[in-house]
């Protein structure tokens, strides 16, 4: 069984409700007809008739209670509300009237990252919002029989020491809830264990440190090349003494730039499946998507959104 039916057979045991409020995406559309006919997850489907005004109306000052610190007028607020029903949906996620929710067919990151950070909260533990992809490579003998996680691919251009630590970690949790392994987590970088010497090392090395106070028993080395990380052969080479030994299954990279391009060249060039970029450290959970996503993308999506909420 490959990875993305183990994702929807898993999604299928316990059913969540997954809101999905591109109802105007036919990719959408076509998604919904598929996750309700396989029993993936009870979907909502937010057309503008299912929302409610008077509900409307409460979310909308909640939302400006949340926000107005910052210096949000409640007028853009009910503009916002009126713009698509996305904040609606997130709220309705926060009021705990679903477990979580799917969008970005139609929206960019930045939108629908603001929307699920602004109505779902940061986790305390990390007090920051990232992301991540699962790739299901074909034909493939590195990672976990060719599945890995990628991290950070969507939302922080240029992470710091602590950022590197918390994506590293929500990304391994994410990893061994959703996908039942071992994480080997590999902090990558263009060298290996001070083969080169930049800031940018001393940074690796800081996160490293951090990543070994807030989840002592996770299993992580960095910095490493990629080649290093996910080849033995190599690792046996560059870094022999390396405790992960050249079978890292996720891959952190150091700045957006790389988790970006990254994770399209290996989905393009390597004929990967990747789902997400499922957004990580919130109180719960959601999906982002690629606007260049088909209706099979939305259905991973909303499998994994769902497993997440078990």
């Amino acid at each position: 069984m490959d990875i993305v039916e183990q994702l929807r057979q898993k999604a299928r045991s316990k059913q969540k409700t997954i809101i999905l409020p591109e109802y105007n995406d036919k990719r959408v559309v076509e998604a919904a007809k598929i996750i309700e006919k396989e029993q993936i997850a009870k979907v909502i489907f937010l057309t503008p008739d299912k929302v409610d005004p008077q509900t409307k109306q409460r979310y909308i000052q909640e939302y400006y209670n949340l926000r107005k610190a910052k210096g949000v007028i409640l007028d853009d607020v009910k503009a916002l509300f009126d713009e698509d029903t996305l904040y609606y949906g997130a709220m309705m996620v926060r009021d705990g009237k679903a477990d979580g929710f799917v969008a970005g067919a139609c929206h960019t990151t930045p939108e629908m990252a603001r929307a699920a950070i602004h109505c779902l909260d940061l986790d305390e533990r990390f007090t920051i919002a990232c992301s991540c992809f699962i790739m299901a490579v074909p034909d493939c003998a590195y990672g976990d029989h060719g599945n890995f996680v990628f991290a950070d691919c969507g939302i922080i251009p240029e992470p710091n020491s602590r950022q590197l630590a918390c994506i590293s970690v929500a990304t391994a949790e994410m990893a061994a809830k959703v996908l039942g392994l071992k994480p080997r987590v590999a902090l990558l970088s263009y060298s290996t264990k001070g083969s080169a010497k930049a800031r940018s090392m001393e940074k690796i090395q800081e996160a490293l440190g951090m990543i070994k106070e807030m989840a002592p028993d996770l299993l992580v080395d960095g910095e490493l090349q990629v080649d290093a990380a996910i080849v033995p052969e190599v690792a046996k080479i560059k870094y022999p003494d390396s405790p992960i030994g050249g079978q890292a299954n996720i891959l952190i990279f150091p700045d957006l730039d790389a988790g970006n391009i990254g994770y399209k060249l290996v989905q393009r060039l390597g004929k990967a499946r990747a789902i997400g970029p499922l957004i990580l450290g919130l109180n719960k959970p959601c999906s982002d998507l690629s606007r260049g996503c088909i209706a099979d993308d939305v259905v991973d999506c909303v499998a994994v959104t769902a497993i997440r909420a078990q």
